[in-house]
């Protein structure tokens, strides 16, 4: 039970405001219990079904979930309190942000010509030439390109979407291990998790069937580096889950091809597959930087209306001097040249890492992008056990569902000199916690 917070309130509604306040202040973590209805009841002079609509609405908008005789506690991600991961602690090498090495990104100059201001871009959001661009980049990996749109990012626009063709309480399947921000976002929007179980080539298409069964609305995935465990599409595993979706046409399908042009892997994508609803998105954050804030996608016609529609009633529409920024890049060949160079350079740091790992017996997972995720029996152990060795990985708790524990390293500034190191100060972790790998 809470103790260091006293809840308030006379109606549902205040009580509610009341734990709200205490998650967004911090005095409710993560994982605290809420106290029982009939005893925060008693305690406030209300009735139990006052304080049950209080829970009903929290658990509703995703900052307490219920665990039957576990009681009511704060969600591990509470919609009002975002999680973020852990200060890197002084002197350790950071293995855990999973951001691109700065060095292998072009400086962001912003155009010297301004777009007139006197214009409505309502009427016009995107820039033609752009949009062009975007249908260069597409086209050729198979991806239907009738329809396109831009975002202020991967995560703005499947937000925008679910919270369009999705109520509170809908279920989504998710990728497990999957990307905790994605995990977090669809928590934050009062929505279910489905666990989907990921392997080298991606979802599985028996464990996306039985999420279909469940009676999931849409279905989250990476075609390519999927974050954290590696996978990404063959040609067989994405018709195999075309089939299984083909058996649900209805269900929203997104696709996040977050890091397209550094995944070291050909696109397999799902929108080649005459599914009815579909969006493909893509950003440039992995190798143009991570504060352009733009992503593209193309969808089928009435998940552009929906998502056009409700961005015509918020932002309005992505800043012309901001696409005006992406389209110099992309169209520049000294940066295309510095991209090709980026992807080559996680190739070799990943697979020098990956075959370190090999010559020690130690299972990793990798096949596309730039991050490892290697299977551990005790996360804390391992993530401080490396510690200890000048190193910061992540835990796998903030990605995981209903998957096995594991670590996530990000390999994107790891330079091949350093696996050797990394690898043998690994083994010696698992040695010392007595992790077990392969059974």
């Amino acid at each position: 039970m809470a103790t260091q917070y006293g809840i308030s309130g006379t109606t549902a509604k205040g009580i509610a405001s009341s734990v709200e306040r205490g998650v967004a202040e911090g005095a409710l973590g993560p994982g605290a219990a809420l106290p029982p209805v009939r005893g925060l009841a008693d305690q406030l002079g209300v009735s139990p079904g006052t304080v049950a609509t209080a829970y009903k609405e929290l658990r509703r908008r995703g900052i307490v979930v219920t665990r039957g005789r576990g009681g009511t506690v704060v969600a591990a991600a509470p919609a009002v309190a975002s999680r973020r991961p852990p200060k890197v602690p002084d002197g350790l090498r950071d293995l855990a942000g999973g951001h691109p090495d700065p060095r292998l990104l072009p400086r962001l100059v912003p155009p010297s010509r301004l777009s007139p201001g006197a214009r409505s871009h309502r009427s016009t959001p995107r820039l033609a030439r752009l949009e062009d661009a975007v249908r260069d980049w597409l086209g050729p990996d198979g991806v239907p390109t009738d329809h396109v749109t831009f975002a202020h990012g991967a995560l703005d626009l499947i937000g925008r979407l679910l919270s369009v063709e999705l109520r509170p309480g809908d279920a989504v399947a998710m990728e497990d291990p999957g990307y905790h921000h994605l995990l977090d976002l669809v928590t934050a929007l009062g929505l279910r998790t489905v666990p989907v179980a990921v392997d080298d080539q991606g979802m599985r298409p028996e464990a996306l069937r039985d999420a279909l069964r469940a009676g999931v609305r849409a279905v989250v995935c990476s075609p390519r580096a999927q974050n954290p465990y590696g996978g990404r599409f063959s040609a067989e595993r994405r018709d195999a889950l075309v089939a299984v979706l083909r058996e649900e046409p209805d269900v929203l399908v997104v696709e996040n091809d977050h890091a397209s042009a550094v995944a070291d892997a050909p696109l397999h994508t799902l929108t080649a597959g005459g599914l009815t609803r579909w969006v493909h998105v893509r950003t440039v954050s992995k190798f143009l930087g991570t504060d352009l804030r733009w992503a593209a996608a193309a969808c089928d016609p009435i998940t552009l209306a929906r998502h056009d529609g409700r961005m015509l009633l918020t932002s309005g529409w992505v800043s012309h001097l901001l696409q005006e920024t992406v389209y110099g890049l992309m169209t520049d060949d000294d940066t295309r040249a510095l991209v090709a160079r980026a992807e080559e350079a996680y190739v070799l740091r990943r697979n020098a890492l990956l075959h370190e790992f090999a010559e020690r017996g130690i299972e990793a997972h990798s096949v596309s992008g730039m991050n490892v995720w290697v299977p551990v029996r005790d996360e804390s152990a391992v993530v401080n056990g490396l510690r200890s060795h000048g190193w910061w990985v992540a835990a796998g708790a903030r990605f995981r569902l209903a998957s096995p524990p594991g670590v996530r390293i990000s390999v994107a500034e790891l330079e091949t000199s350093d696996a050797v190191r990394l690898a043998s100060d690994f083994a010696v972790v698992l040695g010392e916690s007595e992790a077990t790998y392969g059974g």
